[in-house]
């Protein structure tokens, strides 16, 4: 199995940010993530969403990595939301109790309609 690098862009509106991933997240996305994360909160946004549409693979270090953004985000007092993700990875969110912290949307349309 080849290893699909994580790629991440950001994208910013008022008040929020998006950063939109896709690939793999696991160890050799720790770089990617949290560059993409300072990137995101460099607008000073109050939630910042992640969308998980692109993302193929997630195994345990990339679920640990998802839950340092999360520690990351609560100590600056920013939500951080997500959508995009599948019926599986869902459910790997609410047996891992990330779901307890980080409210799941189906869509972006979702996301956003929440946070304004």
């Amino acid at each position: 199995m080849s290893v699909k690098v994580l790629d991440a862009h950001v994208r910013s509106k008022p008040g929020i940010a998006c950063i939109d991933l896709m690939g793999e997240i696991s160890a050799q996305a720790e770089d990617v993530s949290n560059q993409a994360y300072e990137e995101a909160v460099g607008a000073n946004p109050g939630t910042i969403l992640l969308n998980f549409s692109g993302v193929e693979y997630i195994n345990s270090t990339g679920i640990a990595l998802i839950l340092n953004l999360l520690v990351k985000a609560g100590r600056s007092h920013r939500k951080l939301y997500s959508y995009g993700l599948s019926d599986h990875y869902r459910e790997i969110f609410r047996i891992t109790r990330l779901s307890d912290f980080m409210r799941i949307f189906n869509d972006e349309t979702a996301a956003l309609a929440a946070v304004t």
